[in-house]
């Protein structure tokens, strides 16, 4: 099970259903994701979602064969009666918010907020560089600033210059140049701030708050928006990591039911 079906969650959700575990993702009744395209969490919104070959679908059973099913839990209710064997926190809220080692047999927390043996069994880096994936103590501390994309940071991310209602104006995955304007929060006006593709965009509609994320835009104008990204990838690898460390060191096959 893994709360958060994010972009990182919908990484992690994607390696373990290819490698043959039965996935089931818990999401808020209205997802706040960016990068929609590589969610599962788009499920929410429009009923099913695919990436890269694998359908998500909203209110499916749990571990239904054949897809990742999404279910609308945002206080994780359904984990006492589930039981889930494994439990990946991937909601990426920088602190921990009730995630505790007794809630399965195998706790994984994503980023900063965990520490291994404190609040989840086990840690993965999340933090762009040498670390990234690696299977930690805790994980590094949340710089506030974006990691390095093409050379541009917090440049690339759009910020609300309020709070309000967010209404686009373009389209996820259209070239914009800088100054662009990409949509409103009541009066106030969303501008690009940079030339490049916009790899991002939260759901039109939506209530934010100021200084919430709103889009990311990417300078490199030939990024594939419809793949996993290198990030994602990393750190699915290292949830995979920390599953087969804890079914070799209880002395259980490690592989996938």
């Amino acid at each position: 099970m893994i709360r958060g079906g994010g972009d990182l969650g919908t990484g992690v959700a994607h390696r373990l259903y290819v490698c043959g575990f039965p996935v089931t993702i818990l999401e808020l009744p209205r997802p706040r994701v960016i990068r929609r395209t590589v969610s599962f969490a788009q499920a929410v919104f429009a009923g099913e979602h695919e990436v890269e070959g694998v359908l998500a679908r909203r209110d499916a059973e749990p571990w239904t064969p054949g897809l990742i099913a999404v279910r609308i839990d945002p206080e994780g209710q359904e984990l006492a009666w589930l039981a889930p064997d494994v439990l990946v926190d991937a909601r990426m809220t920088k602190r921990n918010q009730g995630t505790h080692p007794d809630q399965a047999r195998v706790v994984v927390g994503l980023g900063p907020g965990f520490e291994a043996g404190r609040d989840v069994h086990w840690v993965v880096e999340t933090q762009r560089g040498h670390d990234l994936g690696r299977v930690v103590q805790r994980a590094q501390s949340d710089t506030g600033v974006p990691g390095d994309i093409g050379g541009q940071t917090a440049r690339r991310v759009v910020r609300s210059p309020a709070s309000g209602r967010f209404e686009a104006c373009v389209e996820l995955g259209n070239r914009v140049e800088e100054g662009q304007l990409l949509g409103h929060v009541g009066q106030a006006e969303v501008r690009s701030h940079l030339t490049g593709l916009l790899r991002g965009l939260i759901t039109s509609g939506l209530e934010v708050s100021q200084g919430e994320k709103l889009a990311d835009v990417d300078p490199r104008l030939d990024t594939d928006l419809c793949t996993i990204s290198d990030k994602a990838r990393a750190i699915a690898g290292g949830v995979l990591e920390a599953i087969l460390r804890s079914s070799v060191r209880a002395g259980e096959s490690a592989t996938p039911r």
